[in-house]
């Protein structure tokens, strides 16, 4: 399977993405990587390994910056590494598309490149998100801070396919984000959602999840608007960070914790990895015609790998070819 990389997006590119590009080839089976930007920089920093039969190099001269207006630069850099990756998609030349630069971006590129599922109304990013039992889909979690119901309701088609393509969940659950487990308790999106989904046995919705019920694994997908779903995300990212520096600082300030640690450590080494956003890489953009994966910004080496990991069995399980088989949903204006 051959998956593209940005190789100069996001805040440690080149080093970290080429890094991760080259850990990928050597843990994942029949993996090639193509790295996509500024091919004299991609060779310079490639001098570091090995020669990697594996991965080769699409020259784009061209690199959209953090801060730039995601729509103004891509129509303005036709060049830019984002681009030309998604193209190799839409080509048929790369099973999926990785990237941790510019979010906007890269879902605007996505949209204009390789275009929406026929009947899906909005893409959305999904996460993998780490619960007491396993994993759960959240989505959406910053592609749409506005939605209606009818886009909620195919959130949930979608996050459904995800889940049973990548995650391997035979019939997964569908939770609602909600401020109450009763039906009636929400906004108007929310309560009408629920009245949709309450209609749709096929579906295996389990009814209103709080926001403490994604992390009890109360439902494998759980659906919210972008505006919600991305608080929830940055809110687990920074307290995951902000507790691991605290019990870190905790222990080097007390000698006998640190006696301690050393009990406790395969337990924390657990604990990291099972609710480390770097292992599960990054965030599918679903309902668009192509794999493609948007990692954080701030991502390294191990979450690189992982990102290209989520991209090579999303499409190996053929999950653009399920959303096309999708009966989508259609909300009337009634209904919703």
């Amino acid at each position: 399977m051959r998956i593209a990389v940005d190789a100069l997006g996001g805040d440690f590119a080149p080093k970290e993405v080429i890094k991760g590009a080259v850990l990928a080839c050597s843990e994942l089976s029949s993996c090639e990587i193509v790295l996509v930007g500024d091919e004299a920089i991609i060779k310079q920093e490639l001098t570091h390994y090995p020669p990697q039969k594996n991965i080769s190099i699409v020259h784009a001269p061209e690199n959209i910056e953090m801060s730039e207006h995601p729509l103004q630069a891509i129509r303005q850099k036709k060049n830019a590494s984002i681009n030309v990756g998604l193209q190799l998609v839409l080509d048929g030349k790369a099973g999926g598309f990785v990237s941790a630069g510019n979010t906007g971006a890269v879902m605007a590129s996505a949209l204009f490149t390789l275009g929406r599922v026929k009947g899906i109304e909005r893409p959305a990013i999904a996460t993998v998100f780490p619960t007491k039992k396993s994993n759960a889909v959240v989505l959406d979690v910053g592609a749409n801070a506005d939605c209606r119901p009818s886009h909620l309701v195919q959130f949930a088609q979608m996050g459904r396919l995800y889940a049973q393509c990548v995650l391997g969940k035979a019939n997964p659950s569908v939770g609602l984000l909600s401020i109450g487990e009763e039906d009636e308790k929400g906004n108007e999106l929310t309560t009408a959602t629920n009245a949709i989904l309450r209609k749709r046995p096929e579906l295996n919705f389990v009814g209103n999840a709080e926001g403490k019920d994604i992390i009890e694994g109360f439902a494998d997908v759980i659906v919210c608007d972008g505006f919600v779903g991305n608080v929830v995300l940055k809110l687990a990212e920074g307290l995951f960070s902000t507790l691991k520096n605290e019990l870190v600082k905790g222990v080097k300030k007390n000698p006998l914790a640190m006696l301690g640690i050393l009990f406790v450590l395969p337990v924390l080494k657990t604990f990291k990895k099972k609710f480390d956003y770097e292992e599960y890489g990054g965030a599918p953009l679903v309902g668009v015609d192509g794999i493609c994966i948007i990692t954080h910004g701030r991502a390294k080496a191990k979450a690189i790998k992982n990102a290209i990991r989520a991209a090579k069995v999303a499409a190996e399980h053929k999950f653009v070819e399920g959303l096309h088989a999708l009966e989508v949903i259609e909300v009337t204006s009634n209904a919703a």
